[in-house]
């Protein structure tokens, strides 16, 4: 699939994961394609699961949200029926915005945006509450240095 995507549509992702409000003739004028030929690209991007939806991003602090965290945990069991009861808890929370198995010493890390350390806490006991977990630990955000949801897809 990488090898399909070309400079063109490199460029197109590129000002889509900068801006997903761009129109078509907007899109088109600033990669210098032609408007049917633009859109013709977009459709085949989004039908081949290259752009897999378009979002409004959020500022967090404003809805209250202002305490992000990393949750790391490591678990001694690891059978099918455990992992299906951890998918299914901790897609259950709107709290946890990133879910990830991990190699080496941790087994998972998760990404919370909560209000505060007493939000988290409330999470983390709803949590424990649904899944049996050996070692959890988080760590609070101090500073966001940089968060992005774009791609690099323009390096080579």
């Amino acid at each position: 699939m990488a090898s399909d995507i070309d400079e063109i549509d490199r460029r197109l992702l590129a000002e889509l994961q900068r801006d997903g409000t761009l129109s078509v003739d907007q899109l088109s004028e600033r990669v210098a394609l032609s408007r049917n030929a633009c859109w013709r690209r977009v459709k085949r991007l989004e039908e081949d699961g290259v752009i897999t939806g378009r979002v409004a991003l959020v500022d967090a602090d404003k809805l209250g949200l202002g305490l992000s965290v990393f949750i790391l945990i490591r678990t001694s069991n690891h059978d099918p029926d455990w992992l299906q009861k951890f998918r299914a808890a901790v897609t259950g929370f709107a709290e946890i915005t990133g879910v990830y198995r991990m190699s080496g010493d941790l087994d998972y890390v998760l990404r919370a945006r909560v209000a505060d350390v007493k939000a988290y806490d409330r999470l983390y006991q709803r949590l424990i509450a649904k899944v049996a977990l050996s070692d959890v630990s988080a760590s609070f955000v101090m500073e966001e240095i940089k968060e992005t949801t774009i791609v690099p897809v323009e390096l080579r």
